[in-house]
């Protein structure tokens, strides 16, 4: 045994309060994975979420496991789980939530660890059955298909009895025959059976309450381990055509103002500050009730996103007094045209009057930009310099500029468009760094080269899922290394897709039914 990892799990175990610890002996053994760090995963709601909903289940033990815990492992290090130090490798399945696409490699990293073959096609029985979860690989699970034995496409809450129900039978099956029954689930992907032509519906949970998703293990070792977490809505208003979260959650639903509130008081028995969480945490319909009570509660507040517009000042007041010292906002574009062509919402007034809100109770303003969009001009990246200055003149305090390349995503209205260029890229952050050091803000830009991967990952092909499960040392560079060995040029990926050309995440359907109020990405 791994003693030194062993004692590890142990210190961090020791740290938390309301891990379910239950003897594996006649129940179902789950482990949960997070395919990042402790911190990173301990501040997902979809973990917390997941644990509650299968640990409620009758005769199941479902435990956690991260890619690492404060520090990365060896390649050799065993994969144990949390709660009681057991090698992975013994549970019946290993359920991954892979939020972000630059975490796939760490999926391969664990698999390797288990050690469980990385291709389904050669697992064996008594292998743990491997299921994948989560929007980005959900969006587009072709990149994962040969790593995965099954892919939940959508929001799992709905099917966790159905998905425990068929995993049960599977002591009794052999492992085909759990595949084929994993597939006439509705929602579950299997590659191995999929042709690749019928349509797979996403999987949509029509009523938030019915499913709570808030904190359930207090972690003080987490990022956010200081707040109690609570889901106020799911998906978005806005649709920006850039964004997969908002199209892949959509339509917007809210959680009743009771149960948040029921949730937040269960939660101030263990920390005096909640975490709100939602796409955009200002458009809760009743956001000021909810800040307002929270208050009488004695809550300090913090919250996962602000939208520019609308910003409630008794939101801001609340934050402000809650302790937090900066503000987040995301205006995107720097132009009025831009913003208006990815449906951003936002006018240039809007920002402005962001700023001075924000003066006098933020010692800090973060704005995020997207450079390389759609019709993005040279005048447009002046634009964000021009407004930059004028946040400058009116917050007079510290601003901090963030700068991501635009990567387009499976199922939003930009998922043919191509990303742009590195070489224009390039000289577009050396414009904005440069402009950005002229009004002494604080600059930061996303890597071209990891942001060009996500791209490749975001739209790929089996055949990028194939260097994927062949990596011999999971790594981002690695795998760069590894695409262009196997002879797929990155560009290929990163081009413009023609208008009624296939796509091949397009038996992924994502309407919700129409008295839902579901509407399809364009």
């Amino acid at each position: 045994m791994d003693w030194p990892h062993i004692v590890t799990a142990r210190q961090f175990l020791a740290t938390e309060r309301g891990a379910i610890v239950r003897d594996w002996g006649g129940r179902l053994p789950i482990v949960l994975a997070y395919p990042n760090s402790y911190a990173v995963g301990m501040s997902s709601l979809a973990v917390h979420t997941l644990y509650r909903g299968l640990n409620a289940l009758p005769g199941v033990a479902c435990e956690r496991t991260f890619a690492w815990f404060d520090q990365p492992l060896p390649p050799n290090a065993p994969l144990l789980t949390v709660e009681s130090q057991k090698p992975v490798r013994e549970a019946a399945v290993l359920a991954i939530s892979v939020p972000f696409e630059m975490d796939y490699v760490n999926v391969v990293a664990m698999l390797r660890r288990v050690p469980v073959p990385v291709r389904a096609e050669e697992r064996q029985e008594g292998d743990p059955l491997i299921l994948l979860g989560g929007p980005a690989v959900s969006a587009n699970p072709l990149p994962l298909a040969p790593i995965a034995d099954a892919i939940v496409i959508g929001e799992a809450e709905p099917i966790l009895g159905a998905l425990v129900e068929v995993f049960r039978a599977g002591w009794a099956r052999r492992r085909a025959e759990t595949l084929e029954a994993l597939a006439a689930l509705p929602g579950v992907y299997v590659g191995a059976l999929h042709d690749g032509h019928r349509p797979v519906q996403r999987l949509w949970l029509e009523n938030l309450d019915e499913f709570p998703a808030a904190t359930r293990i207090i972690a003080p070792r987490a990022e956010f381990g200081d707040m109690f977490l609570i889901e106020i809505s799911r998906g978005c208003l806005r649709g920006c055509r850039f964004c997969l979260a908002g199209q892949w959650y959509r339509p917007m639903r809210e959680r009743s103002l009771e149960s948040i509130l029921a949730q937040a008081q269960e939660g101030l028995r263990y920390l005096p500050k909640i975490g709100l969480v939602g796409a955009a945490v200002s458009d809760y319909s009743q956001i000021e009730a909810l800040v307002a009570r929270l208050r009488e509660m004695g809550a300090a507040i913090s919250v996962s996103s602000l939208r520019v517009h609308p910003l409630p000042m008794v939101l801001l007041d609340a934050l402000a007094e809650s302790g937090s010292r900066s503000l987040t906002l995301a205006p995107e574009a720097g132009s009025e045209r831009l913003r208006r062509a990815i449906r951003k919402g936002v006018s240039h007034e809007h920002i402005l009057y962001a700023a001075e809100a924000a003066r006098g109770r933020f010692a800090s303003l973060k704005l995020y930009f997207m450079i390389g969009l759609p019709g993005e001009t040279d005048e447009d990246i002046e634009a964000i310099v021009q407004v930059v200055s004028e946040v400058v003149h009116i917050f007079q305090r510290e601003v901090v500029v963030n700068v991501t390349p635009f990567v387009p995503k499976a199922h939003t209205p930009y998922q043919r468009e191509a990303m742009a260029p590195a070489e224009v890229l390039e000289a577009r952050i050396a414009r904005l760094r440069e402009g950005c050091r002229a009004l002494h803000v604080i600059f930061r830009a996303e890597g071209l080269s990891e942001a060009r991967l996500q791209g490749v990952l975001a739209r790929g092909d089996r055949r990028v899922g194939e260097v994927l499960a062949s990596l011999p040392v999971p790594t981002t560079r690695g795998l760069a290394q590894a695409i262009a060995r196997a002879g797929l040029a990155m560009d290929d990926y990163l081009r413009a897709r023609p208008e009624g050309a296939p796509l091949p995440w397009e038996f992924i359907q994502l309407g919700a039914p129409a008295a839902q109020g579901g509407e399809k990405a364009g």
